[in-house]
């Protein structure tokens, strides 16, 4: 029987795992106008930042399971911050020799590890009790995955983005000399911040690889912690709820990066500054805080993960028709306001979609890993489009509309289907019938 009291150690850990890749994961909104200035970058390519960190996810996701397999979580989560390590430390000689591809190579090396702490951590807090209570569990991580990216916003955007308008200006009219010279400089700003993150989490991951972080059983657990018999099937394709999951996660993922990771780049295109732009995704973060505790506070005790899903997507469709149809600093409001729904996203998919899977739950969680991927294509389509429409970019966030569907329709049906059949879609669809 697993209790309430022993789920308290591990959450820690898990926490500080999640504090430490938040801390980096939530700096790629203040990373694409820095690098776009040092770089000249359009914001195409300036959106890459986001591929290259997130295309890791697809690629390393299911090479991740099998690392697992072989290394149990607690090996496996820390060898992936060793990982991480070393893909941020990778960004020094980057902004010595300016360099996007190395940039770029870093970020890969980041998300590489990335991937490995997550294919390991979300499944690990999924079993770690009920699968009802998964969203709340991961409300608690997010909590400080969050607080971890408002911290690192707050601190590295006064050291990269500060007098960021008026490195543009001098550099618009210096010579091709004192330009390359100024620049130069600017690109050093991220040198020792990123000597330090490096060092935290080769720290972190002798901390974890250390500790004595339990293995847990791959079993389904009802709300008492009791095991649960499971009736495994022949292939984890078997399970729809958990490939219409992978397929969710690839759409939501675009929901939750784009109101972050882009909103510098849509507000420049608005017409603000960077210096009045700089602490746009801070209020994102901020909002997702508040979903974030309304997750742990109403699932389950007085809302079901599916029908928080619903009302969720709901939201998301709403806040973008308010951000298309206005202007100015009202527009970029009603974009960060999504994030107060975004911010359930995750633990719900994850919750809906490992639930009963035993034996796959490793490979489960890797393949919705690989759905990540969806914030590696979405955000570099949206700087596109951002490019495309300079006359009105308020057409750009309308691509946020179909994704909020998708999540809406699997609240609905998708997590119900029990198998690939027209009966169980006919059930999944009226189950009342």
């Amino acid at each position: 029987m697993t209790t309430k009291k022993s789920h308290i150690f591990p959450l820690a850990i898990i926490a500080a795992i999640f504090f430490a890749f938040g801390f980096i994961l939530w700096l790629n909104g203040i990373l694409i106008p820095y690098f776009k200035i040092f770089l000249e970058l359009t914001n195409f390519q300036a959106s890459l930042v986001v591929f290259a960190f997130y295309i890791a996810f697809f690629v390393m996701a299911i090479p991740s399971a099998w690392i697992l397999r072989h290394t149990g979580y607690k090996k496996g989560m820390a060898l992936g911050l060793l990982v991480m390590a070393l893909g941020t430390f990778l960004f020094i000689p980057a902004a010595y020799t300016r360099i996007y591809g190395l940039f770029l190579t870093g970020l890969f090396i980041t998300g590489t590890g990335l991937t490995l702490v997550q294919a390991a951590a979300n499944p690990y807090v999924a079993i770690l009790g009920p699968s009802e209570s998964t969203a709340q569990r991961v409300g608690f991580l997010g909590l400080a995955n969050k607080i971890a990216g408002i911290s690192s916003i707050l601190v590295l955007s006064s050291l990269f983005l500060v007098n960021a308008d008026e490195i543009i200006s001098k550099a618009n009219t210096a010579s091709l000399a004192e330009k390359a010279r100024m620049l130069d400089i600017y690109a050093l700003k991220i040198v020792n911040p990123y000597i330090l993150i490096s060092s935290v989490l080769f720290l972190l991951a002798t901390l974890v690889y250390f500790s004595n972080l339990p293995e847990i059983n791959e079993s389904e657990l009802d709300a008492d912690g009791e095991i649960i018999e499971i009736v495994h099937r022949s292939s984890v394709f078997q399970y729809p709820w958990l490939i219409l999951g992978v397929i969710t996660m690839f759409f939501a993922c675009s929901c939750e990066i784009i109101p972050i990771d882009g909103i510098i780049l849509y507000s420049k295109s608005l017409g603000f500054t960077i210096e009045e732009s700089r602490h746009l995704p801070i209020y994102t973060l901020i909002l997702m805080l508040f979903g974030y505790l309304a997750t742990i506070i109403l699932i389950p005790r007085y809302l079901s993960q599916s029908k928080v899903l619903k009302l969720c997507a709901i939201w998301g469709i709403l806040m973008v028709i308010g951000s298309h149809f206005t202007s100015g600093i009202l527009s970029i409001s009603f974009l960060i306001l999504t994030g107060f729904g975004n911010a359930m996203f995750w633990g719900i998919i994850w919750g809906l979609s490992l639930r009963e899977l035993g034996k796959y739950t490793k490979i489960g969680g890797a393949m919705l890993l690989m759905g990540v991927i969806g914030g590696a294509v979405f955000p570099v389509i949206f700087g596109s489009l951002l490019d495309l429409n300079a006359h009105f970019p308020q057409n750009a966030v309308l691509i946020l509309i179909p994704f909020y569907l998708v999540l809406f329709v699997y609240s609905r049906i998708g997590y119900r289907i029990e198998n690939w059949n027209l009966p169980a879609l006919k059930k999944a669809v009226w189950p009342n019938r």
